[in-house]
């Protein structure tokens, strides 16, 4: 009888449901996050800044460098999956995460991450320029790195994931052969910096105490802290943005108004709108913040109007 009550007393055991090859295809993709891929649109970033977009070898070049990026960091996020599948059992919310519910097996994510991994510093060793395939095996070795351990170091956290943004910033420069400017990479840092800290410090308010609802990393952060790196990140990045539109290269603008020196207003007001949600600890998913505001995206829009004036010399 005693064995009987313990046995009712057990808590059930969710069983994994029925797999099948549809299935498994959905769950590997859901794992590759397909709503990040947005940030590998970074590539364009130098060749935009530099004027080279609009052309038919940067289209191809590009194109090629956003799904090589793309595969490095599904390897990363497959691989990062499997290793946490038993820690994100007992989460709310990553319990759903397709390894984690059984939907893609452990081995599988392992074996089709791996794969991604090695095949796409490998297809740019044989289609891109050296740098970049330098590049990609950096960031997949450096984020494998994050993965097992350094995810969970006070402060190196922070640098690994603002290095991925950078280098998604530098790769399309080193593809089609752009020198990237100090101030380009000033800005680009610490602007990738500035939205990484308000990332953490919004899940660090939001969490409020509550064990287990996120990163455990953050129970050691305070938010006095957080706040600290994300008010530092902005006005550094403001202050390597006004610098670098201030530089002319020795050449003098011929355009009607002096655009890229006045996209500086434009890209400040975009830093302190986005503060906004900084401060207000809501801004966790930095894209829902830039899609969904519309002052926001109205005064991103203004910038890219103003900065593509002034590349356009117009």
């Amino acid at each position: 009888m005693a064995e009987r009550t313990a046995l009712l007393e057990r808590p059930p055991t969710l069983a994994p449901p029925p797999r099948s090859l549809t299935g498994l295809l959905r769950g590997l993709v859901r794992t590759a996050r397909p709503r990040q891929w947005v940030k590998n649109v970074l590539v364009v970033a130098a060749p935009a800044a530099a004027g080279r977009l609009f052309t038919q070898q940067a289209f191809v070049h590009l194109s090629l460098v956003f799904v090589l990026f793309t595969a490095c960091a599904a390897a990363v996020y497959l691989v990062n999956d499997a290793r946490d599948a038993a820690a994100d059992r007992a989460h709310p919310v990553k319990r759903h995460r397709p390894v984690a519910a059984g939907q893609v097996p452990v081995p599988v994510a392992y074996a089709v991450g791996g794969t991604l991994g090695a095949l796409a510093p490998l297809a740019a060793a044989w289609l891109c320029p050296p740098a970049v395939c330098a590049l990609l095996t950096a960031y997949i070795g450096v984020q494998l790195a994050y993965c097992v351990s350094l995810k969970h170091v006070l402060v190196v956290d922070l640098a690994v994931v603002t290095t991925g943004f950078l280098m998604r910033a530098m790769i399309g420069g080193l593809a089609l052969g752009i020198p990237l400017s100090r101030w380009f990479l000033i800005t680009t840092g610490f602007g990738a910096l500035f939205m990484v800290s308000a990332k953490r410090y919004s899940e660090a308010v939001q969490m409020a105490g509550r064990a287990g609802a996120t990163r455990a990393l953050l129970t050691e952060y305070t938010t006095g802290y957080l706040r600290f790196v994300w008010q530092l990140a902005a006005g550094v990045s403001v202050l390597g943005y006004c610098l670098w539109a201030l530089e002319e290269g020795g050449v003098p603008s011929a355009g009607v108004l002096p655009w890229r020196q006045l996209s500086m207003i434009a890209f400040t007001l975009a830093v302190l709108r986005y503060a906004v949600f900084a401060d207000r600890g809501t801004a966790g998913e930095p894209e829902d913040v830039v899609l969904r505001d519309r002052p926001l995206a109205l005064i991103g829009l203004v910038w890219l109007a103003m900065y593509g004036l002034a590349v356009a010399n117009w």
